[in-house]
């Protein structure tokens, strides 16, 4: 069993709000199914669980499916031995984006209040914005992403008490010693070779076969670039070409989406605004991570967002390194003066912000530089900015510590991410190591020294 922190969120919700469905969103392969069979197994007597995707492959019973009454009978028709009480019986309607008119049923089944539901789909992001009637008041949506770095060190045998200790030295602004620094550096790094997808994590860890997980991240690629059937042939395309330039993307200098390199033979479409559906379907589906340009940092970020400049990332980090190292690990691994990781480090802290919760933006102004990351801090409503360093030069930032310098910003302080130990601040610039990000969101930057 592969700890998923998930997992609790939905248990809880089960316990306390089961008259409200809650539709657990994400990209395939994260493990929505897997860690829904495992709460119900918990929490419910007799589990039903309808794979929509499969019956629309197959029989296509539910596809006519109207009225509550006809979702019961056809129900009742496989399972009716396990439709007992709701308190002891939990109905699971799998990739429910596949019949859309079951998404407005939702409403009608809790108002019934027969039995317990709960629904997953790998495309809920899309499918909800041509829903006619959401069900409003009767669902709770919820995104599910690959395993964070946490779970990941957790997976590889890292203990809650050492964890309790990281996170502790975090919070007291202390450094790990040499030996646990080293060991979570090294599994950090074996973390962006594996990514968070719960298939490649459980394949390294019983197996540690890293041409396996190669081959099934190379698999879980071209699925992800292929989804968008529900599209025309032309939306499909110009969907697939920006999926596929992510990479491209991020090892240019400025890393963000080239609108002419999307379509260069047309060079009418150059305006980001002709791609809005793209962009939105890769975004809504999960599968790629959206970091959106702010000139002008005022709390909250979203306000001053420059649309048609924006980063996008693969949502998960071992996608990225298979396409640019395939097997050679050593390129990731250790650190080769001719590899730069800067794109990878990257990839990786949107990831980490993105599954605890976080909008994601970056710093871009023509004058006075970029910086990697800014999130909102609620705490002291202004920006948190964050720079991410994979090499040795980690202490040359001159666009963060322009940024954390303007008044007019109200910053209180600069992170830098590095592979560094040693826990420092050097005026309002402070230094950490690049595992710490999976505790970003207990930073407090009021306090006075680090």
């Amino acid at each position: 069993m592969l700890y998923r922190k998930i997992a609790s969120v939905i248990e809880e919700h089960l316990k306390t709000e089961p008259d409200v469905i809650l539709l657990i969103d994400g990209a395939r392969q994260v493990g929505k199914t897997y860690i829904v069979r495992y709460v119900a197994g918990k929490l419910f007597r007799n589990f039903i669980e309808i794979n929509l995707a499969d019956d629309y492959n197959g029989e296509r019973i539910f596809e006519k499916v109207r009225t509550t009454d006809d979702f019961y009978t056809i129900v009742s028709a496989f399972a009716g031995d396990r439709m007992n009480k709701k308190e002891d019986t939990l109905i699971f309607l799998d990739e429910i984006q596949t019949y859309p008119h079951l998404i407005a049923m939702l409403k009608f089944l809790r108002q019934d209040g027969r039995f317990t539901y709960i629904a997953s789909g790998s495309l809920l992001g899309v499918t909800l914005s041509h829903v006619p009637s959401i069900p409003m008041g009767s669902i709770e949506t919820i995104r599910m992403y690959p395993m964070d770095l946490e779970e990941f060190l957790i997976a590889n045998g890292v203990g809650k008490e050492a964890l309790d200790d990281m996170r502790a030295k975090f919070l007291s602004h202390e450094s790990l010693n040499e030996g646990l620094h080293t060991r979570i550096l090294d599994l950090f790094k074996r973390y962006l070779i594996v990514g968070g997808l719960p298939e490649a994590v459980k394949t390294y860890v019983e197996e540690k076969n890293i041409q396996k997980i190669r081959r099934y991240q190379t698999l879980t690629h071209g699925l992800y670039a292929a989804d968008s059937a529900q599209y025309d042939s032309e939306h499909k395309l110009r969907i697939s070409r920006i999926y596929n330039l992510i990479p491209s993307n991020l090892e240019n200098k400025k890393k963000r989406v080239v609108i002419n390199d999307i379509e260069p033979e047309r060079p009418r479409a150059n305006r980001f605004s002709y791609y809005t559906d793209e962009f939105d379907y890769l975004i809504s589906a999960g599968i790629a991570l959206d970091v959106k340009a702010v000139s002008t940092p005022v709390f909250p970020l979203c306000q001053t967002t420059t649309k048609n400049l924006v980063k996008l990332y693969m949502s998960d980090v071992g996608l990225l390194t298979n396409i640019f190292y395939g097997t050679n690990i050593q390129a990731v691994l250790y650190d080769e003066k001719s590899i730069k990781l800067g794109s990878v480090y990257e990839c990786v802290t949107a990831c980490e912000l993105a599954a605890h919760g976080f909008d994601l933006f970056y710093y871009d102004n023509k004058s006075k530089g970029e910086v990697d990351f800014l999130v909102d801090d609620h705490k002291y409503l202004c920006a948190l900015s964050l720079e991410i360093k994979s090499g040795k030069d980690y202490t040359v930032h001159g666009a963060l510590s322009g940024f954390v310098s303007n008044e007019d910003y109200n910053v209180k302080h600069g992170i830098v991410f590095s592979n560094n130990r040693e826990v420092r601040q050097n005026g309002k610039i402070i230094y950490l190591p690049i595992y710490d990000i999976m505790f970003i969101e207990e930073f407090d930057d009021g306090n006075a020294d680090w």
